[in-house]
């Protein structure tokens, strides 16, 4: 049965803003979603009925607190297929779990040894492991994008060597919507020993996520890319590497024991979660899990790519205009109209009420291989509608034919 977005809508209060004197078709999903009724009441209900601080008290709503924060826990794990809760370590969001990451595997790196990300990576899955390879001499390598926007996969096989520790990957990429096929770079890289990370920033809201199937060392996201809050995300860690690895931050939670010589450290999950963490947004992100569970994930991600596909067609017949990522791109759609700064056509489309993301979407790396500054990027939720893709179409070609 084909997802209808309308009898969503109503859930979305956002939506019925009114945006320079014309209603909003938000299409800036890519960098964060809105939230639904139903995560919203979650955050409002913990500040209103639980709020206390976790695990170190014994009165009631700290007991409560504790018990929604853990219920939040289980539901994640089980959301992902993880093996224990305890591989679910919050974070603020993919970057503070990737920077977690990069600095915990600080020890396993020497000189000599090469860390492989890809031409499609965010800047927060180049710079951490820059500065990896700055404290331990290690070298970091790439794998070429093809001009499809596809990564170079008979490159990526030539970059792999027994010196690789670590394969970083992105699952989607940010600026062009490319999909990667992980399971074809993970298996070879696990061939070599290399640990595997993926950044599923982009991925977690367009597809089920299953960690059992796709076997990476860690995972990464962020909450408010899957219609939570900001300032939570999601750092999943096999419990059998994470529970060799020291800590990274030091605070409370984090330990067992504190004495002014020395300090022993907490178990899985807590030696990665110092300090008071972020209880709501984690109590939140578990309701948006379920509820966009319940809406059949697979029949919206349907939803979205038939969005784009119409997006795709229909701006296709304006002049001059450049996509970039493949066909089968996913979530977003990135694209140039030559002759024209794309932020000259966002500032304007912006004026018609439609919002979408220009700029080098924090992959400059990415936009230097192509030769450009940066794109406009239209990206897609499940609330997004047809009749908003005709109004992104119509507000384009106007915006096109006033900077021309």
């Amino acid at each position: 049965m084909a997802f209808d977005p309308h009898t969503i809508r109503d859930q979305f209060p956002i939506l019925s803003t009114q945006v320079h004197g014309k209603p909003l078709v938000y299409l800036d999903n890519a960098a964060t979603v809105q939230k639904p009724l139903q995560v919203l009441e979650s955050s409002r209900t913990y500040y209103e009925e639980v709020n206390a601080n976790i695990h170190r008290g014994t009165h009631h709503l700290s007991q409560k607190a504790t018990a929604a924060h853990e219920a939040a826990r289980e539901r994640i794990a089980h959301h992902l297929r993880a093996s224990s809760p305890d591989e679910i370590i919050f974070t603020s969001g993919t970057t503070d779990g990737i920077n977690l990451v990069a600095n915990i595997l600080t020890s396993q790196f020497q000189e000599g040894d090469e860390i492989l990300i890809s031409a499609l990576e965010h800047h927060s899955n180049i710079v951490p492991w820059q500065m990896l390879a700055q404290r331990t001499g290690a070298r970091l390598r790439v794998i070429p994008v093809l001009d499809g926007g596809t990564l170079d996969q008979e490159a990526f096989r030539e970059l792999l060597s027994a010196r690789t520790k670590l394969l970083a990957l992105t699952h989607v990429s940010n600026a062009f919507g490319t999909p990667v096929p992980v399971k074809d770079f993970i298996k070879p890289a696990r061939e070599v020993g290399a640990l595997i990370l993926l950044d599923a920033a982009q991925s977690v809201a367009h597809q089920a996520i299953d960690l059992q199937d796709l076997d990476p060392d860690f995972l990464v996201f962020s909450g408010h890319k899957i219609y939570a809050p900001t300032g939570i995300g999601v750092l999943y860690g096999k419990s059998s590497i994470l529970s060799t690895l020291p800590p990274w931050r030091g605070g409370g939670e984090m330990i067992k024991e504190v004495t002014y010589e020395s300090s022993t450290y907490n178990d899985l999950p807590f030696r990665y979660e110092a300090g008071t963490p972020n209880i709501e947004g984690a109590i939140a992100l578990a309701a948006a899990f379920d509820w966009l569970t319940a809406l059949d994930l697979s029949a919206v991600a349907s939803h979205e790519q038939t969005l784009i596909t119409e997006a795709a067609a229909q701006l296709a017949e304006i002049p001059n205009i450049h996509f970039y990522g493949p066909a089968d791109r996913q979530g977003a759609l990135s694209f140039n109209i030559e002759g024209i700064h794309p932020y000259d056509l966002g500032t304007l489309i912006d004026q018609m009420g439609v919002a979408v993301r220009t700029g080098h979407h924090c992959c400059q790396p990415l936009m230097n291989r192509f030769g450009i500054t940066g794109t406009v990027r239209a990206s897609f939720a499940a609330y997004n509608t047809s009749a908003e893709v005709d109004s992104l179409v119509a507000a384009v070609r106007q915006a096109a034919q006033m900077l021309s």
